[in-house]
């Protein structure tokens, strides 16, 4: 007969089996697969992420500061969402026929240049130009990193590879976002800035350290890098980009009053909540990457996006329930970035002699995307109904999405096949 003590051992094991069993792809990804050149991007992604959401954090503090109104701060935000779109033709114009390393190396220096200027902005309209300037990288780098990143990885880790370094945009959510928010109350929004910029010099030594010399992408000419938007395929993932991260975002744009004001979380404990929300971010993208390599992008972004449907409505029901909402958002949050890998591959695929330009515009769309969820999910909240219901449109968008990324797959089979 055994022990009671080692049978009560083993029955905890056993209940945190499925935890270990859910953990074991994040925990192989992290520790066994990580390459240096991999680290040093997702350095850089986590610069970029840092410089990108840390707005909606400070944005009370910059208002206060150079004594303008919130929805005029806001525009700061809107200022680098325009540098995103114009850096990513601008990169293909200028640095097409140039080592991929190069470019990497020059992109990440401007991440550094654009928020150290930043926290030296005399007054608003230096710290608007500013933020284009911070900008400009964010799509680039992506679609520079993407190509290296597929190029560095093991075979049959395609996507591993590429969601290893987008994780630093959900490091970025996770931890970054709320200490740079903490640093702003306490010291100035300018600390913030400048620590993103010392964060851009250390991406920078990392990438010229680690990232092997990589040769120039096949010179197509101007007109052959914007050829494969003549297919309807990429065209179709952009779609699926813009309106599956519009949806989310519909509902995201608002998560912090409608936790406030509809789950009935007080503001000391918000700061927990959106940290669950980055970490729900975190593991989606691990999950996705090693998802989609284990069967399909397409699958993954397929059941991703029927996912975030159903947690979106699921969130207009269930948002009163206090601990509910928090479980619903990490879900939504997961999705999110869950489908984020997989969706860049798609583009690399259908972007034959234009890569750069397809994984950069990958970017363009999750922008639009961002801009268009935060208009349409205030409609409900103008029109006086709850915060919840934020959700509504939100689950329309990721529905059409989702319709979206059926239709590429019927049409073009062969990449459902692979």
């Amino acid at each position: 007969m055994q022990p009671y003590g080692n049978r009560n051992k083993r029955r905890k094991a056993k209940n945190f089996s499925p935890f270990v069993l859910f953990l074991q792809p994040v925990i192989r990804q992290l520790v066994l697969h990580m390459k240096k050149s991999l680290i040093a991007l997702a350095f850089g992604t986590l610069a970029l992420g840092m410089s990108e959401f840390v707005m909606m954090g400070i944005l009370p503090d910059i208002a206060r500061s150079l004594g303008v109104s919130i929805p005029e701060a806001g525009h700061l935000i809107s200022a680098y969402a325009l540098g995103v779109c114009f850096g990513a033709p601008l990169t293909v114009l200028v640095a097409r026929t140039r080592p991929l390393k190069q470019i990497l190396l020059v992109l990440t220096a401007l991440i550094a240049v654009g928020n150290l200027c930043a926290s030296l902005a005399p007054n608003y309209w230096m710290l608007m130009a500013m933020r284009f300037v911070s900008g400009l990288p964010h799509g680039a780098f992506f679609g520079v990193g993407s190509i290296v990143a597929e190029r560095v990885a093991d075979a049959g880790k395609r996507t591993e590879a590429v969601s290893i370094m987008i994780v630093g945009m959900t490091v970025a959510n996770l931890f970054g976002v709320p200490l740079g928010t903490y640093i702003s109350n306490v010291l100035s929004w300018r600390t913030t800035f400048a620590i993103v910029a010392v964060w851009g010099v250390v991406a920078l030594t990392l990438v010229r350290m680690w990232v092997p010399r990589m040769e120039p992408l096949p010179d197509t000419g101007l007109k052959g890098q914007f050829r494969f938007l003549r297919s309807l395929a990429p065209w179709l993932v952009l779609a699926s980009v813009m309106l599956g991260n519009g949806g989310i975002f519909c509902w995201y744009s608002y998560v912090s009053p409608l936790m406030i004001h509809t789950s009935g979380f007080t503001e000391e404990n918000l700061t927990l909540v959106i940290m669950l929300a980055g970490f729900g971010m975190f593991a989606g993208n691990i999950l996705g990457g090693h998802l989609s390599d284990r069967f399909t992008p397409e699958k993954v972004v397929r059941f991703t996006l029927a996912a975030a449907t159903l947690t979106l409505l699921g969130i207009i029901f269930g948002a009163h329930v206090h601990y509910l909402s928090v479980v619903l958002m990490t879900l939504c949050t997961g999705c999110l970035f869950c489908v984020s890998s997989p969706q860049q591959l798609l583009i690399l695929e259908n972007s034959r002699g234009g890569e750069m330009l397809g994984a950069a515009l990958v970017q363009v769309a999750f922008n639009l995307g961002n801009a268009l969820g935060a208009y349409c999910g205030g409609l409900p909240i103008a029109r006086g109904l709850g915060y919840e219901y934020t959700a509504l449109p939100g689950a329309g968008f990721t529905l059409l999405g989702l319709l979206t990324a059926v239709v590429y797959i019927r049409k073009y089979p062969r990449h459902a096949m692979r």
